[in-house]
């Protein structure tokens, strides 16, 4: 996935319950070990673009990529963490980056990146969870799967999870 210079690849990471669940109480509804090492793996040295309720649920910024955090508060300053006050202005800020950008959080960014994204890395939990915040329903008639993992369960992964990338036809 490779950009013109003035257009960068967006793209969205996330792990979802099979209802689309993402989080409760700005927490993450489950540790598996093996996503954390999928989202690092799939966005190591890239741009990451976060609303500041994931950045703070977070705590710190994600090593070995540029960290955007979104927020409302124009006096926010967060060391080793550029802050913008719009996903179109981290948008504005990468268009000359000629690798994808990766939006990682929360929902909110999520609903408005989704119709702007060319690739999904998606984690599916498979397990219903009880959730007070949801990643926005994909439609998955306009999307191609370029590759997927599916995975049991095992002693540091409580639940059977599937990795996939899907493609924007």
């Amino acid at each position: 996935m490779t950009n013109k210079p003035g257009s960068p690849s967006l793209a969205i990471a996330v792990a979802i319950g099979e209802n689309y669940a993402i989080g409760k109480n700005n927490q993450l509804l489950w540790h598996m070990p093996a996503d954390l090492k999928f989202f690092k793996q799939t966005t190591s040295g890239y741009t990451v673009i976060m609303g500041r309720k994931t950045f703070d649920s977070v705590g710190k910024p994600l090593p070995n990529r540029r960290n955007i955090v979104i927020t409302r508060d124009t006096q926010l300053k967060i060391e080793g963490v550029e802050v913008v006050n719009s996903l179109d202005k981290a948008l504005e800020i990468t268009k000359t980056e000629e690798k994808p950008v990766f939006i990682v959080g929360g929902a909110e960014i999520y609903k408005q990146a989704l119709p702007k994204t060319q690739r999904l890395y998606l984690t599916t939990i498979h397990h219903p969870f009880e959730a007070d915040t949801f990643f926005p329903e994909i439609n998955r008639s306009e999307w191609k799967v370029i590759s997927s993992e599916p995975h049991k369960a095992d002693e540091k992964n409580k639940y059977d999870y599937t990795f996939e990338v899907l493609e924007r036809i």
